[in-house]
This record gives structure tokens, C-alpha cells and sequence, in this order.
């Protein structure tokens, strides 16, 4: 394994380290393959409960990236090490079209850096509260469901369950492409199902939600519920708190709303089964006759929406 193959090891195991190093966030040791000094950095992309998001070039070559920063103290005080280096070595191993790009990662004393693909038009989240009614069209969301789809049956095939599917962790480039991202709750399955209750509670499936062993298709549970949010404005189970958002979720019952065409409410009622082996594989999703359809409209609208607002590319200044 290469140096900075093993840099997701080198990242997380001084976390606690409190060692001073005069030149912080510019030391480059051998076991690195980068440093601070590799990257002009630009304006904030967001901000996270551990750290912040900029969007950054690399020196040497111009490309544009998103540089996550994050503090070691935060990440030691919270007890989230482990996480943070099961989710950067799981990412960093996933190439595929529509799942984000971990170029690599480098610490200094205080913080971590991870460099990811830079995804020009942001969360799909922020995409959805800007139309009206919070919901999209039936070709933006067909594009959106397939590539997601994609991007999972790739990571299944790895053996890896993402495990928090939600607009807010997936992001859109300047041609509107879809990429999966944020894998901090993501495990690689073993032949033993999973116990651990995580995720966010409005896509969370049954049995999760009943603290029942899951595998894989908690995943396409929740590309359903995506589904149902992007064509409805909400998710099948929202405006609900508690008990009462558990039980909706362990009862399945979901009314779909007739401005939904009925071949996009069958793939949803296919998708959003109760028991986790009657749901339609992944494959099926991409295939569905809806999907199929919904594809020959489907650059005619991307183009529409692309040329009716403007892409928040911005590169750091010099």
C-alpha cells in the first residue's frame, strides 16, 4: 500500500496529540502526500459541526477541490475519531461517476484535511428549498433516482452500505450530475447484518427504526423515500416527531398525492415495502419503465434548469 493509501491511518491515529509544530499546517513528512502549502484556499462552502468546508486549488496542477477542515480536539471530545477514519477509508477507495471524490488527506497538529471533488452547485437539499413547494420535476427526479441508484449498486457490489441517504448528503456538479457523498455512517458488511440505529430519522426504514438487523436495503429504502420527497415537497413521513414518526415509519403507510403520475407512484410503493426482501433491487430501479421514460425528456430539462439559474462555481483568488 502506498503512502497515501495509508494516510487515512496516519490521519486518525494522533488525534490526541497536542505536540506543538512551529510550522503548523505547512509540515510535509514522508508519510504525506500533501501539506497546507499545496493549496490556495478560498472562500467557505459550508460549515459542519467539526470543522468548515473551502473551496481550494492545488498549486501544482489548478484543479479545484473542496478542502474539508476538520479539528482533532472536536473529533477527540465527541469520541468520532473512529468514524472519521472509517469514513475516509471507505471513500477514498470508491471511484465512480456519481459518488464524491476523496483525493487524498493530510493532518497538522490540530486539524485534519480532506480534499473531496468540489461540487459546484452544492446539496440537493438546497437545490429542492429553492423550487416551489420544495419539489422538482418528474424528469429532474428520475436523473436524480437513476444516478443515485447507480452510485449504490457500485458501492453494494463493494460490500459498503451507506446508511444515510438524504438530500443533504447528496451533492450536484455544474451539469446537475448527482454525487453520492458524506459516508460517515457507512460500514462495509460482513455476512452478519448490522444493529446499529443511524442515519436521520425521517429515512430511516422499518427495521431500523424497530432495532432490527439491516443490510443493504436500507439503502434502497431510502432512494423511495428520496423519491416521494422530490416529487412531493416532503418526505412520506414528515411533520412528525418521536413515537409518532416511529410508528408511521414501522406501519408503511404512505398516501401519494395525485399531482404524482401513476408510473412514479408505482416504482415509490415498489421501492417503500415494509419487509427489507420485497423491495425492488436496485437494478429494477434503473430499468423501471418510469425511469426509462422519464430519460427521453430528460436533457431538455437539465438544460432548462441549468440555463434558468446560475451555478455557484467561484475559484479562490490569487
Amino acid at each position: 500500500m502506498s503512502g497515501k493509501e495509508n494516510e487515512g491511518s496516519v490521519a486518525t491515529q494522533n488525534m490526541g496529540s497536542h505536540e506543538h509544530h512551529k510550522n503548523e499546517g505547512k509540515r510535509r513528512d514522508e508519510s504525506q502526500g500533501w501539506a497546507l502549502d499545496d493549496f490556495d484556499i478560498g472562500r467557505p462552502l459550508g460549515k459542519g459541526k467539526f470543522g468548515n468546508v473551502f473551496i481550494s486549488r492545488e498549486k501544482k496542477t489548478k484543479r479545484i477541490i473542496a478542502l474539508k477542515v476538520l479539528f482533532k480536539n472536536q473529533l477527540v471530545q465527541l469520541g468520532v475519531s473512529h468514524q472519521l477514519k472509517r469514513e475516509i477509508e471507505i471513500q477514498y477507495h470508491l471511484r465512480h461517476p456519481n459518488i464524491l471524490t476523496l483525493f487524498g488527506y493530510f493532518h497538522d497538529d490540530k486539524r485534519v484535511f480532506v480534499m473531496l471533488d468540489y461540487a459546484s452547485r452544492g446539496e440537493l437539499f438546497n437545490l429542492l428549498q429553492g423550487q416551489p413547494g420544495h419539489k422538482i420535476s418528474e424528469p429532474l427526479a428520475a436523473r436524480f433516482v437513476r444516478q443515485l441508484s447507480k452510485a449504490l449498486m457500485y458501492c453494494h457490489a463493494k460490500g459498503v452500505i451507506h446508511r444515510d441517504i438524504k438530500p443533504e448528503n447528496l451533492l450536484l456538479d455544474g451539469k446537475l450530475n448527482l454525487k453520492l457523498a458524506d459516508f460517515g455512517w457507512s460500514v462495509v458488511a460482513d455476512h452478519s447484518k448490522r444493529h446499529t440505529l443511524c442515519g436521520t430519522m425521517d429515512y430511516l426504514a422499518p427495521e431500523m427504526v424497530s432495532n432490527m438487523p439491516h443490510d443493504f436495503a436500507v439503502d434502497i429504502w431510502a432512494v423511495g423515500i428520496l423519491l416521494f420527497e422530490m416529487l412531493v415537497g416532503h418526505a412520506p413521513f414528515a411533520n412528525q416527531s418521536g413515537e409518532n414518526l416511529v410508528a408511521r415509519i414501522k406501519e408503511c403507510k404512505i398516501y401519494i398525492p395525485s399531482s404524482v403520475s401513476e408510473d412514479a407512484s408505482k416504482l415509490i410503493k415498489a421501492i417503500i415495502k415494509k419487509v427489507p426482501q420485497e423491495r425492488i433491487p436496485l437494478a429494477d430501479i434503473v430499468a423501471h419503465d418510469w425511469i426509462k421514460n422519464m430519460e427521453q425528456l430528460e436533457e431538455a430539462e437539465v438544460n432548462a434548469f441549468l440555463s434558468s439559474t446560475k451555478s455557484k462555481t467561484s475559484k479562490p483568488s490569487n
